[in-house]
């Protein structure tokens, strides 16, 4: 089986610091070949590692054979006069007082090992957090008024936005991480153990693996219709007190206010009308007028108004085209004691 990445990050350390210390021999240096040869891994994790020690000795480097500081003096380089013009009338007497300085032998120490084994840990650290975070994809989505679209997204998943709706995208290695900013979006999150799909919104979020949901955000409610798989429903604490989180199979709906969470089940079938909109329907069960009339309005900029609560208060029902508000309200005032005034920006909805 092969090692994994750490793992063989782990023995090249090893190798590096061995090479450095006092009782490298021939022989290893025969094994830490064969180790080499064993992999393309093996290599890349060694020289990857040796490129690192090698840019950290780069400063004493600079001062190699100097006493004191690491750096010459300003002016250190410099001549005087005299030995400037005996250089250049006869430069073989000036070699022969030149002389290089004896090599000093540095100490052996453990100093290397822990360097090179802090090195490697650092390389460690840095290319698993960029594999775990580093952004995959990083996007914006929004609709405009009216407008409903499906948008691909990188690791398979998808989402359809509602009219008027903005997300913000940001997958990595470790998260898929939705953050539902406005309006509504269905999201049909591809299978991915070891990726959690995340929507959140306020102070909640919904977490899947593989599954089929919509979440709706009605300013500091939320609302989830699950429509296949199963979702957690997690929530901040409120004034410091924990609140628990809500699994919600197929056929649930969540309602999601501070003062807790409301869940409903009902049939699936009924679950996927309440996301109907993704095909142009508005489907209304025993649902208020005022209800109704504020479902169209998140779909028009020619807004339906309640002018009284009684009729706000009627119930009606029915599959209505989200584009077409004035005919909706036009068979309203067939079937209900209903009068409607028609304007360029606004229907009013009256008692007769």
């Amino acid at each position: 089986m092969p090692a994994r990445s750490d793992d063989i990050e782990r023995i090249a350390a090893d190798w590096l610091a061995r090479r450095d210390g006092e009782a490298w021999r021939a022989d290893d240096a025969a094994a830490l070949e064969a180790w080499l040869a064993q992999d393309a891994a093996h290599r890349v994790a060694f020289l990857r590692l040796l490129a690192a020690w090698q840019h950290a000795g780069r400063l004493d480097a600079l001062g190699a054979g100097l006493r004191g500081a690491g750096v010459p003096p300003r002016g250190f380089w410099s001549t005087s006069a005299d030995a400037g013009a005996a250089l250049r009338s006869d430069p073989a007497a000036a070699l022969d007082s030149f002389a290089f300085a004896p090599r000093r032998q540095a100490p052996r120490s453990r100093l290397p090992h822990a360097m090179v084994a802090a090195v490697a840990l650092c390389a460690l650290a840095l290319g698993w957090g960029w594999r775990a975070f580093a952004p995959v994809e990083a996007a914006s989505h929004a609709t405009a008024l009216g407008d409903v679209r499906t948008v691909p997204l990188a690791d398979g998943s998808s989402t359809t936005l509602a009219s008027d709706s903005r997300i913000e995208v940001r997958l990595s290695r470790r998260e898929r991480r939705i953050d539902l900013q406005q309006g509504e979006a269905f999201f049909e999150a591809a299978k991915d153990p070891d990726r959690p799909f995340v929507v959140g919104s306020g102070g909640r979020r919904v977490v899947a693996v593989g599954t089929r949901f919509s979440v709706r955000r009605d300013g500091p409610d939320l609302r989830v219709v699950v429509t296949e798989g199963t979702v957690r429903l997690e929530s901040d604490p409120v004034d410091g007190v924990a609140r628990p989180a809500a699994l919600l199979p197929a056929g649930s709906v969540a309602i999601a206010r501070r003062d807790g969470v409301l869940v409903r089940s009902m049939p699936l079938a009924e679950a996927a009308q309440l996301v109907d909109w993704r095909s142009g329907l508005l489907v209304f069960r025993d649902t208020t007028l005022a209800e109704a009339a504020g479902e169209f309005n998140r779909y028009n900029a020619r807004k339906i108004v309640i002018g009284d609560d009684a009729v706000g208060d009627l119930r009606i029902g029915g599959s209505f085209r989200w584009a077409n508000a004035e005919g909706f309200v036009r068979l309203i005032e067939q079937g209900f004691p209903v009068r409607a005034e028609y304007g360029r920006e606004r229907i009013v909805l009256h008692s007769p």
